[in-house]
Order: C-alpha cells, then sequence, then structure tokens
C-alpha cells in the first residue's frame, strides 16, 4: 500500500494554556521481530506493532488535545537493508511525514502512541529543540537501544536512542531538529543487551538502573534527574519493559521485569516533581488481537 500524500488531522481544545498532541504513530517497519514469534505468520508478525497503535488509539482515555496520526506504508515488500537500516527508504518517507505533522501543530507537549520504538525519535527531537538545554530522557526499556547501523542488527527500533542523541545515519540525522547530550539520557528497567551494547552504554555514558533499581521506591531516578539541572523530562515507555509473567505486552519477554503499578508509579513520580513534555507508549505487539484478526479474514460475508 503506498503512503498517502495527506493525513487526517483533529483539534481539541486548541485555545488551551498548553498545546498537546497526541500523535498516533503506527510505524513497524524499524522491528526485524517475526522470528521471536513463531506462533504467528511472518507477515501478520511483522507489521504487528500498526494494529498495536491502533489498539492503543482505542485504548487511550478520551482527550481533548490536537489528534493526528502519520500516514504509514502497509507494504510489506518493502524491506530493504539500505546503509545498514532494514527499509530504510519508507522510514526516511514517514520520518518526514512525522515532521511535518508536528511542525505544522507546533505543539508544546506531545505524546505518542505507536509503532515501535523509533516513533519517539521525531517528536523528542523536536522537544529538544524546543526547549534546549532544558530537557532529560527517561527510557524505559529492558533493551538499551543504542545500537548504529553498522551493528549485525539492523532494525531502526534499536536505534532510536542513538538518533535521539544525533548519532547513527547521517542523512537522517540532518532530518531531526535536535539532539540531547548522552548524560541527560537514563535507561531505566534494562536487562537485555546484544553483543557489544552493554559496553557502548557504558561508553557513551548513558545510566541504566534495573528493575530492582525502582521496584521500592522512584528516588534514584529522582535523584539523577536533579544531577542533569533540567526542568523538563521525555519518557519513553517500550512495553517489553513490563515483566512478562504479569502481562506480555511487547515482543520481548525478558524475565524480572518492571510490573505495571511499577512503571505507572515512575511516570507518575517524573511528572510530580518536573514538567513531562513527551510521553511515548511503544512496543506493542496484541498477539492475540492479532490471531484473531488473521481468524476473521478467513470468514466468508466479512470480506467485500
Amino acid at each position: 500500500m503506498p503512503i498517502p500524500e495527506k493525513t487526517s488531522v483533529t483539534s481539541g481544545d486548541i485555545k488551551s494554556e498548553t498545546s498537546v498532541l497526541r500523535l498516533i504513530y503506527p510505524q513497524w517497519q524499524g522491528g526485524i521481530v517475526d522470528h521471536w514469534m513463531p506462533d504467528l505468520l511472518p507477515e501478520d508478525a511483522s507489521k504487528g506493532y500498526f494494529l498495536g497503535a491502533q489498539l492503543l488509539k482505542m485504548l487511550a482515555p478520551e482527550s481533548t488535545a490536537m489528534t493526528a496520526e502519520v500516514p504509514v506504508s502497509l507494504d510489506i515488500r518493502d524491506r530493504a537493508v539500505e546503509k545498514g537500516i532494514s527499509a530504510r527508504r519508507v522510514i526516511m518517507k514517514q520520518t518526514g511525514a512525522a515532521l511535518d505533522i508536528v511542525r505544522e501543530n507546533a505543539p508544546e507537549k506531545i505524546v505518542t502512541l505507536g509503532g515501535e520504538c523509533s516513533v519517539s525519535v521525531v517528536p523528542f527531537t523536536y522537544l529538544v529543540a524546543k526547549y534546549p538545554d532544558d530537557v532529560a530522557i527517561v527510557w524505559l526499556d529492558a533493551h538499551p537501544d543504542v545500537n548504529l547501523p553498522y551493528d549485525e542488527y539492523k532494525g531502526y527500533h534499536a536505534m532510536a536512542l542513538t538518533a535521539c542523541l544525533g548519532m547513527g545515519d547521517e542523512e537522517i540525522m540532518r532530518m531531526l531538529p535536535g539532539k540531547v547530550a548522552a548524560r541527560n539520557a537514563l535507561i531505566v528497567g534494562l536487562r537485555s543487551w546484544d553483543t557489544g551494547m552493554r559496553q557502548r552504554q557504558q561508553e557513551l555514558g548513558i545510566k541504566g538502573l534495573s528493575p530492582a533499581d525502582v521496584a521500592e521506591d522512584s528516588k534514584a531516578i529522582l535523584d539523577w534527574l536533579k544531577t542533569t539541572g533540567v526542568s523538563k523530562v521525555l519518557v519513553h515507555f517500550d512495553l517489553d519493559v513490563l515483566d512478562p509473567a504479569e502481562i506480555i505486552a511487547g515482543v520481548g519477554v525478558e524475565p524480572d521485569g518492571m510490573e505495571i503499578a511499577e512503571a505507572v508509579r515512575v511516570i507518575n513520580d517524573i511528572a510530580t516533581h518536573y514538567e513531562l513534555v513527551g510521553l511515548t507508549v511503544a512496543e506493542f505487539m496484541p498477539r492475540i488481537a492479532i490471531r484473531m484478526k488473521r481468524m476473521l479474514d478467513g470468514l466468508p460475508l466479512l470480506k467485500d
């Protein structure tokens, strides 16, 4: 399916003192994930993040915020690896579309519902540019997402945090409005690394906290935020940070993750002490809904 040239934007209370954009960003191309879900057909697994974003849109509380959806291709064939990134061409096109939406609406805050982890890149770099030297990133994720195009894994979602730091494909980096210093990025819930990723995280100086570090309270996060001297925070919430013993919401099923209540408490504690200007919920992989969709696709009278 080609990417539509136009996107639908609806505005809520645009006269409110603080403008908030709810960005629906169902990008799925950044993940190479079908081999981790053999219970699903490869095409269904690959595009599962698209359905996940639509479900998040439906499940999220009603809001008066401006709402826009980034147009995303559903062509499964468009997955060529170029310059070390799978589906680079279509990801660049969708990055441009997302940037156009954000700039047109010029929000002060952005809530992003994705989609794989790279959906944070556009809204976060826009907000970093809007509030220069006054933003920190708290990245809730089982993985560090600090890959680069020359690494073995070519999924752009694993390069999302480094892209926010201004590191990665040169052409994509030139598209992005801003970047945050690595010292102002914190990974929370970290417990799984690809080869070499622990070393890169340490070399970049990005602090990581395990689920155990924040299980009782959010003190370690708030103490770290105090050292940054910022007043505003961006929170990326990858659902694979959650403990699969409680819920399997993402692709990853790394054990000993954060409980839902702990993740919600952490984000609310941050919002209590700092101005939360960006929040992303990403990597929702609704396995049951995907299988139900495949079942419905096979029934008579449901198709034209």
